[in-house]
């Protein structure tokens, strides 16, 4: 139709410029033909007066004017009009007006001869001019018909046109719009979830070929929509699926660890698993502390009847500490091994009892190993916590033997030797003053042991409440500042530096001492107490005082000093007591702690 449209229009364009140049210079030469009438009739004018006074200017102008006439009759615009076939009324025309003028008008023009013949001439130029008007005529006639045909031509282009556009607009929206709408159609069907939606179109065009495109789509839509469902079906299968194994495990660890498991919490542990994984019976056998016998210490079998144990012929089967492994059993069923196992250490098995015809699955396998490596953690864990229980409860023991050998011992071992020497003195009452040195020296032994014991209960009752050095310091200079009636100032900058318990005992037991000393024999009026770490891991303590300094002598029974120092080489650290530039004195101690030196070794 596009094709037809442009051949209408070329067509009609083409003709009407041919038909326009076919009327060109009509319109001149109707113009120059009109002329000649106007022409004619000079000429008779001025032959008329030339006859009259026979002047030369006359004879000079009706010359010129015949030349005139005979340039117009024969002027390029009137022979372009002209047709080729002679027996046209136009061409017959033009020969009449021609042979007039070469025959009857112009020789008589120009031979002025007899006064008759001059009055004929002159009765004939109104019939010469009715032929020239005959040819104005005809040359109108001819322009007409041209236009006429333009005017033809240009309407039949148009009603073509209108009727090849009306049509095309009727094929457009019969073979395009309302199968293109349909298929628009189909297609919000499809968005709002219908894929079994199909066209009906056909045929080889591109509709056609469009239509089988669009039923293609749809079915492959279709497929993978189908496929999709599945695929989300199995995703959430297995969501769910990690989902409670996931809690299984969370629920398991919150019970293993924390507090010491029991039977009771082994059996809730295999409960929960036998729920998730969906198998069947579970039982823990741990091994003993002697030789390969084991003991059951959960299942979730009926009477407490392991199937394990129901098949092995003695407990050397089930402390197998190698990897996991799949038994079967003679009546069908299979019983799924997992060695309960903590950095190479075996404590056990995990077993369960698998149902004939039933195979375990890869993430059952997998969920089995986590619960079963957790158990191991748990039963390593608490074997470990028994361990350190057991190590602390000696340490504390070993402490309290030191201390009582360090400060009460020497003192019963001081007033022992009193006693002697006061039995000796009584052997001999004579001796009046070396009973009273005797008693004195009892007496003021018996009050150094009292007060060396009550420290040593304060020391042993003391807590590190929740693991805080500076919390425990500051209650002991408050303690000391509320007992001396001394200002004491703290300050503990140990950023991020870590002190085993060991040591924060001690560093807390020699700030006890010296403060204690201070309290004794400084008279002072003001203390400090600093504790920081320095880049290097190393660790330094001050106990700074305004009091009377350092007093060279001391009693025999006085083993506070002593008792410092051996806590600073168990800190494998330097202890010194140094003179203020103020007055007073700097009990100083520098170690460096067993975490540094674990790390740099």
């Amino acid at each position: 139709m596009i094709a037809a449209i442009t051949i209408l229009a070329v067509v009609g364009m083409s003709t009407s410029w041919m038909v326009a140049e076919t009327t060109q210079g009509n319109g001149e030469a109707i113009n120059v033909a009109g002329s000649l009438r106007m022409q004619s009739w000079r000429m008779a004018s001025f032959y008329q007066r030339l006859l009259q006074t026979d002047k030369p200017e006359y004879r000079e102008t009706l010359q010129q004017a015949i030349e005139r006439f005979e340039q117009d009759l024969e002027a390029g615009s009137i022979l372009s009009v002209l047709p080729e076939d002679n027996t046209t009324p136009l061409k017959q025309v033009y020969r009449q007006v021609e042979i007039d003028w070469q025959q009857r008008i112009k020789p008589a023009l120009v031979l002025q001869s007899s006064t008759a013949q001059n009055a004929v001439v002159l009765d004939e130029i109104p019939l010469f001019v009715k032929h020239i008007n005959d040819l104005v005529k005809q040359i109108e006639e001819a322009t007409e018909a041209k236009i006429f045909v333009l005017r033809v031509i240009l309407g039949v282009a148009i009603i073509g046109t209108i009727l090849a556009v009306i049509l095309s607009i009727y094929l457009v929206n019969s073979i395009l719009v309302i199968p293109l709408k349909a298929l628009l159609g189909l297609t919000d069907q499809i968005r709002q979830g219908n894929l079994a939606v199909r066209t009906e179109l056909a045929g080889d065009d591109e509709i056609g070929q469009l239509a089988q495109a669009f039923n293609l789509m749809a079915e492959d839509l279709s497929k993978l929509y189908q496929d999709l469902e599945a695929r989300v079906e199995q995703k959430t299968a297995e969501l769910t699926r990690s989902n409670r194994s996931l809690d299984l495990l969370y629920r398991s660890i919150t019970r293993l660890h924390g507090i010491a498991p029991d039977r009771a919490i082994f059996h809730h542990v295999l409960t929960d698993a036998e729920a998730v994984l969906g198998l069947g019976n579970g039982t823990i056998c741990l091994k003993g502390d002697h030789g390969t016998q084991g003991q059951v210490v959960a299942t979730t079998a009926l009477h407490n009847r392991s199937p394990l144990c129901q098949h092995a012929n003695n407990c050397a089967e089930c402390q197998d500490p190698l990897a996991v492994r799949m038994d079967a059993l003679p009546d069908g069923r299979q019983i799924l091994r997992m060695p309960l196992t903590d950095a190479g250490k075996h404590y056990g098995m995990l077993a369960i009892d698998v149902p004939a015809n039933t195979n375990a699955e890869r993430w059952q396998v997998q969920l089995l190993e986590a619960l079963s490596r957790h158990i191991g953690v748990t039963i390593a864990s608490e074997q470990r916590s028994e361990q350190h229980r057991r190590v602390s409860l000696l340490e504390e023991r070993a402490v309290i033997a030191r201390e009582l050998h360090d400060s009460l011992a020497q003192s019963l071992a001081y007033m022992k030797i009193q006693v002697s020497r006061l039995r000796n003195a009584l052997k001999h009452p004579e001796e009046g003053e070396e009973i009273t040195a005797a008693l004195e020296e009892l007496r003021d032994g018996l009050s150094s042991s009292y007060q060396q014991l009550r420290e040593l209960l304060s020391t042993f009752r003391l807590r590190m409440e929740d693991d805080d050095l500076g919390m425990a310091l500051a209650q002991t200079t408050t303690e000391f500042t509320e007992r001396g009636h001394l200002p004491i100032e703290l300050a503990v900058n140990l950023d991020n530096l870590n002190l085993s318990p060991n040591e924060e005992i001690h560093l807390l037991q020699i700030v006890r001492e010296a403060l204690s000393n201070i309290l004794k024999h400084a008279h002072a009026r003001h203390a400090w107490v600093t504790l920081q770490s320095q880049a290097d891991g190393r660790v330094q303590l001050w106990v700074d005082d305004d009091g009377v300094g350092i007093q060279k002598s001391a009693t025999l029974h006085h083993y506070g000093m002593a008792i410092m120092a051996e806590r600073a080489r168990a800190l494998h650290g330097t202890l010194e007591y140094l003179p203020r530039a103020e007055g007073g004195t700097r009990v100083q101690l520098d170690f460096t702690t067993q975490t540094r030196i674990a790390h740099a070794a």
